[in-house]
């Protein structure tokens, strides 16, 4: 079996170290009480500020607990900052697809919607901010589940509400979906929350490739599918190179 891996475990300590005390600690007295080089703990701690596990305070150049660590307590995601980020992305996926955009994130086993950007061209509509909608009858709350490692424990609670008679409400057609959602990375909706209305959705990935949250595009059936039904390809591409860069702009890695 492999052993630890060194630099986790330095990590680690470091997060320790901070976690209890009482205040800001610098390099030095962190490579001291750990009896490491300075450089070492240097370059631990600019990884750990570039993922916000730690914040550098600019006056004193000591660093303590960063806000990122202790949101993982809570499962908080900044949804203010996740919009701020995508703002200009999800304008220009408008423009480009001519269909309504919406950004959500998980909130308690739903989607909540922190952005909405209109259909170009089209003044029947209402805003969807802060709207909460079912996961498993949508292209984003599908995005969201399928990367969520507690679904398969929430899959034994009652069945999901059907919406239409397309919705899918059983524990296995919900697993198989989400399976395919993660081969392919998208997800898509066809009249499963409204007869009539298609989605298309790709998740957003911070740091470390942790989905934060989902960016997708819907609208009326008859403009997001071809003839066969299927999704219309043009379409997936370009939701799935906004989600890619959004979430470059979060600190995600480049695939």
């Amino acid at each position: 079996m492999p052993g630890p891996v060194q630099s986790v475990e330095r990590a680690a300590a470091i997060l320790h170290l901070l976690a209890r005390g009482s205040g800001r600690l610098g390099v030095s007295e962190l490579a001291a009480s750990l009896g490491l080089a300075k450089g070492t703990v240097h370059g631990l701690l600019r990884t750990l500020a570039q993922v916000g596990f730690v914040e550098q305070d600019r006056d004193t150049g000591k660093y303590r607990i960063g806000d990122t660590l202790l949101d993982l307590r809570s499962g908080h995601v900044d949804a203010n900052e996740l919009r701020s980020r995508a703002l200009n992305w999800a304008d220009g996926l408008a423009a480009r697809s001519r269909e309504a955009v919406r950004i959500g994130v998980p909130a308690e086993g739903r989607v909540l919607v922190v952005h909405h950007v209109f259909r170009p061209g089209d003044p029947q509509q209402t805003l969807d901010v802060a709207t909460v909608l079912p996961a498993h009858a949508t292209a984003l709350g599908k995005v969201l589940l399928a990367y969520d490692v507690n679904v398969p424990a929430a899959l034994d609670a009652p069945a999901p509400p059907s919406y239409t008679p397309r919705t899918l409400t059983a524990p296995a057609a919900i697993l198989a979906e989400l399976r395919r959602v993660r081969e392919s990375g998208w997800a898509g909706e066809r009249g499963e929350r409204r007869l009539e209305e298609a989605g298309i959705a790709a998740p957003l990935r911070g740091p470390g490739g942790l989905v934060v949250g989902a960016l997708g595009i819907s609208g009326p059936a008859e403009r997001l599918c071809e003839h066969s039904g299927a999704l219309r390809e043009d379409l997936v591409g370009l939701v799935l190179g906004t989600a890619r860069s959004v979430s470059r702009d979060l600190g995600a890695s480049r695939r």
